[in-house]
Protein backbone atom coordinates (compact mmCIF):
# COMPACT_ATOMS: atom_id res chain seq x y z
CA UNK A 1 0.00 0.00 0.00
CA UNK A 2 1.15 3.50 -0.66
CA UNK A 3 2.02 5.91 2.13
CA UNK A 4 -0.94 8.09 1.05
CA UNK A 5 -3.25 5.14 1.72
CA UNK A 6 -2.04 5.05 5.30
CA UNK A 7 -2.69 8.78 5.83
CA UNK A 8 -5.66 9.65 3.66
CA UNK A 9 -9.18 9.04 4.93
CA UNK A 10 -10.43 9.56 1.36
CA UNK A 11 -8.25 6.75 0.00
CA UNK A 12 -9.35 4.42 2.80
CA UNK A 13 -13.00 5.33 2.17
CA UNK A 14 -12.70 4.86 -1.59
CA UNK A 15 -11.03 1.47 -1.17
CA UNK A 16 -13.70 0.35 1.29
CA UNK A 17 -16.45 1.19 -1.21
CA UNK A 18 -14.56 -0.46 -4.08
CA UNK A 19 -13.94 -3.58 -1.96
CA UNK A 20 -17.69 -3.77 -1.31
CA UNK A 21 -18.36 -3.65 -5.06
CA UNK A 22 -19.60 -0.09 -5.12
CA UNK A 23 -18.57 3.18 -6.70
CA UNK A 24 -17.10 5.90 -4.46
CA UNK A 25 -18.89 9.24 -4.26
CA UNK A 26 -17.45 11.87 -6.57
CA UNK A 27 -15.89 13.94 -3.78
CA UNK A 28 -14.34 10.88 -2.15
CA UNK A 29 -12.97 9.72 -5.49
CA UNK A 30 -11.57 13.19 -6.23
CA UNK A 31 -9.88 13.48 -2.83
CA UNK A 32 -8.44 9.96 -3.04
CA UNK A 33 -7.09 10.54 -6.55
CA UNK A 34 -5.45 13.81 -5.52
CA UNK A 35 -3.90 12.30 -2.39
CA UNK A 36 -2.38 9.48 -4.42
CA UNK A 37 -1.16 11.82 -7.17
CA UNK A 38 0.54 13.95 -4.51
CA UNK A 39 2.13 10.80 -3.08
CA UNK A 40 3.43 9.83 -6.53
CA UNK A 41 4.93 13.27 -7.08
CA UNK A 42 6.80 12.94 -3.78
CA UNK A 43 8.08 9.43 -4.54
CA UNK A 44 9.09 10.26 -8.12
CA UNK A 45 10.11 13.92 -8.14
CA UNK A 46 10.73 15.40 -11.55
CA UNK A 47 8.93 16.80 -14.55
CA UNK A 48 9.48 14.34 -17.39
CA UNK A 49 6.11 12.51 -17.19
CA UNK A 50 2.66 13.98 -16.90
CA UNK A 51 0.15 11.75 -15.12
CA UNK A 52 -3.46 12.70 -15.84
CA UNK A 53 -6.54 11.41 -14.04
CA UNK A 54 -9.34 13.48 -15.53
CA UNK A 55 -11.27 15.29 -14.26
CA UNK A 56 -9.65 15.02 -10.83
CA UNK A 57 -6.04 16.00 -11.26
CA UNK A 58 -2.66 15.77 -12.93
CA UNK A 59 0.95 15.88 -11.80
CA UNK A 60 4.34 16.02 -13.43
CA UNK A 61 6.82 13.57 -11.99
CA UNK A 62 9.71 11.17 -12.72
CA UNK A 63 13.30 12.34 -13.06
CA UNK A 64 14.57 13.11 -16.54
CA UNK A 65 14.36 15.77 -19.21
CA UNK A 66 11.94 18.49 -18.23
CA UNK A 67 8.87 19.17 -20.32
CA UNK A 68 8.27 22.90 -20.88
CA UNK A 69 5.73 23.58 -23.68
CA UNK A 70 2.95 21.87 -25.60
CA UNK A 71 1.94 18.28 -25.12
CA UNK A 72 4.53 16.36 -23.12
CA UNK A 73 6.22 13.43 -24.83
CA UNK A 74 5.63 11.19 -21.81
CA UNK A 75 1.97 11.06 -20.78
CA UNK A 76 0.03 8.61 -18.64
CA UNK A 77 -3.75 8.84 -18.42
CA UNK A 78 -6.41 6.75 -16.69
CA UNK A 79 -9.73 7.03 -14.88
CA UNK A 80 -9.95 7.64 -11.14
CA UNK A 81 -10.82 4.11 -10.05
CA UNK A 82 -7.98 2.63 -12.07
CA UNK A 83 -5.55 5.15 -10.57
CA UNK A 84 -6.64 4.31 -7.02
CA UNK A 85 -6.24 0.59 -7.65
CA UNK A 86 -2.85 0.93 -9.36
CA UNK A 87 -1.50 3.51 -6.90
CA UNK A 88 -2.36 1.33 -3.91
CA UNK A 89 -0.92 -1.85 -5.43
CA UNK A 90 -4.29 -3.56 -5.85
CA UNK A 91 -4.06 -3.67 -9.64
CA UNK A 92 -0.71 -4.41 -11.29
CA UNK A 93 0.50 -1.72 -13.69
CA UNK A 94 1.17 -4.24 -16.48
CA UNK A 95 -2.30 -5.78 -16.15
CA UNK A 96 -4.04 -2.39 -16.27
CA UNK A 97 -1.94 -1.34 -19.25
CA UNK A 98 -2.62 -4.59 -21.15
CA UNK A 99 -6.36 -4.25 -20.45
CA UNK A 100 -6.40 -0.74 -21.93
CA UNK A 101 -7.25 0.88 -18.59
CA UNK A 102 -4.08 2.99 -18.83
CA UNK A 103 -2.98 5.02 -21.84
CA UNK A 104 0.77 5.60 -21.70
CA UNK A 105 3.07 7.13 -24.27
CA UNK A 106 6.76 7.91 -24.18
CA UNK A 107 9.83 6.02 -23.06
CA UNK A 108 9.53 7.20 -19.44
CA UNK A 109 5.79 6.51 -19.07
CA UNK A 110 6.18 3.24 -17.11
CA UNK A 111 5.28 4.20 -13.55
CA UNK A 112 5.60 0.70 -12.09
CA UNK A 113 8.95 1.41 -10.36
CA UNK A 114 7.23 4.15 -8.36
CA UNK A 115 4.10 2.22 -7.37
CA UNK A 116 3.66 -0.15 -4.44
CA UNK A 117 3.14 -3.85 -4.89
CA UNK A 118 4.33 -4.06 -8.49
CA UNK A 119 6.08 -7.25 -9.55
CA UNK A 120 9.70 -6.98 -10.64
CA UNK A 121 9.91 -7.39 -14.41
Amino acid sequence: MSPAHNKSPAVAAALAVLDAGGSPEKTTLRDAVRALLTDLAKRAPGRSVEVRVPPYGAVQCVPGPRHTRGTPSNVVEMDGVTWILVATGRLPWAEALAAGRIKASGNRADLSPYLPGQPDL
